[in-house]
């Protein structure tokens, strides 16, 4: 790294608003890109392909957003990651909640579950929207707590679909554990784990283009810890750098994993360091570690990855959803693949294909009227490229006095 980079970083660190106005220091970051890729092909000949995940929806909202793609040397490919909770839900949990909200049960969910549409149609519904326009109580709410305030005014037997990654589960343990929650609410807990679903999915590169660096989620490991990472780099001796949201943190990531890869070592950066620490959020951990149990867990499209997914421990079962309504729990020999005929969602979210390479892409499915899940969710990578791709990038590049044509 440049001593002039280096200043310029120490200058904006933890500084959100100089991070994104800073086209001199993208500039630097750009150049230094070019520079260390340079290397790398003379290193390893003008066919070099890198490949670099970038894990977090929010991150591919930043890299389609900003253009960044448009940024960095053609023998990089910047590929998405099954980082979007909403879009790796099960048809079936869905199905089962819109049962349960046509039978009179107040469902409370985040936005973008609202509009994710099933497999199955039930009684002809196939959202929690298209229920809620045939009365069923179907309530938007942004949080548990929200959904805790609300439940206590009428009584009437409720749910939470609990979806989210470990983000999200610290707040569940800890509404569990200090007992805020109602008797008439129950949690349904559809909560995924990230490093088992960012083995998987390096693992499926290895049999093609193997991916030779990881930007890995910022605000999980805020929860977990950048150390979470180290056992994935190991494994696949790759490097891995935890990154803010920011164009320059995303940039600054792709520098990181350049510069390992042309000094043949691997290892895990923290770059997010105004966020995240080492060890995570350890009382959080542990609050998750004693309300719920590791499962092999469902990921629609997907299939199973094991020790994926977290599920109420027994001695909580008064709060647990699956044990007060019955729902159903997919068997490994149950689950069917589930999505729409055409739907690609898997495909793109594992990196394996472009929402452009869907052919139901802004024909049939668009942000309006979605069809697959990563037309849904704002962290979905098909609803990015819908609302944030096309002359963006060219735009910005422009604008930071690097266009590449």
């Amino acid at each position: 790294m440049s001593r002039e980079l280096e200043h310029f970083y120490r200058v904006v660190e933890g500084v959100e608003k100089i991070f994104r106005l800073n086209n001199e220091l993208a500039r630097i970051i750009v150049q230094n890109i070019e520079k260390v890729m340079g290397k790398l092909v003379e290193k390893y000949g003008n066919d070099l392909k890198i490949k670099i995940m970038n894990f977090c929806g929010t991150h591919e909202w930043t890299v389609t957003h900003f253009g960044l793609r448009s940024l960095v040397p053609k023998n990089i490919e910047l590929i998405a990651g099954p980082g979007c909770p909403v879009c790796v839900t099960p048809s079936h949990y869905i199905e089962e909640v819109l049962r349960l909200a046509l039978d009179g049960v107040v469902v409370y969910t985040y936005g973008d579950t609202y509009r994710l549409r099933t497999v199955k149609p039930v009684k002809e519904v196939r959202s929690l929207s298209e229920a809620r326009s045939l009365g069923a109580l179907v309530k938007v709410v942004t949080s548990l707590a929200e959904a805790i305030e609300d439940s206590k005014k009428h009584g009437k037997d409720s749910i939470f679909i609990g979806i989210g990654f470990e983000t999200v589960a610290s707040g569940y343990a800890k509404a569990i554990l200090s007992k805020a929650i109602p008797r008439n609410l129950k949690l349904l807990s559809l909560v995924k784990l990230t490093p088992p679903a960012m083995k998987y999915t390096l693992d499926i590169h290895r049999q093609e283009l193997p991916v030779k660096g990881v930007i890995a989620p910022g605000h999980v490991s805020t929860i977990i810890g950048a150390k979470a990472w180290q056992k994935v780099s190991e494994e696949f001796k790759i490097p891995i750098v935890v990154s803010g949201f920011e164009p320059i943190d995303v940039m600054f990531s792709i520098l990181e994993i350049l510069k390992q890869l042309s000094e043949d070592r691997y290892r895990v950066v923290n770059e997010y360091k105004r966020a995240v620490t080492w060890s995570g959020d350890e009382v959080a951990q542990r609050m998750i570690n004693e309300v719920f149990d590791v499962v092999d867990d469902a990921w629609r499209g997907i299939g199973f990855i094991p020790e994926s997914g977290l599920r109420l421990k027994s001695r909580f079962r008064i709060f647990d959803a699956f044990e007060e309504f019955k729902i159903r729990e997919l068997g490994k020999n149950e689950w069917v693949y589930d999505l729409s005929p055409g739907c690609r969602c898997a495909d793109i979210i594992l990196g394996k294909a472009l929402p452009t390479n869907c052919p139901l892409f802004m024909k049939v499915c668009t942000p309006s009227t979605p069809v697959g899940p990563c037309m849904v969710s704002i962290e979905g990578t098909c609803s990015i490229w819908a609302k944030h791709g096309g002359m963006i990038a060219i735009e910005i590049a422009k604008d930071l006095g690097i266009d590449k044509g």
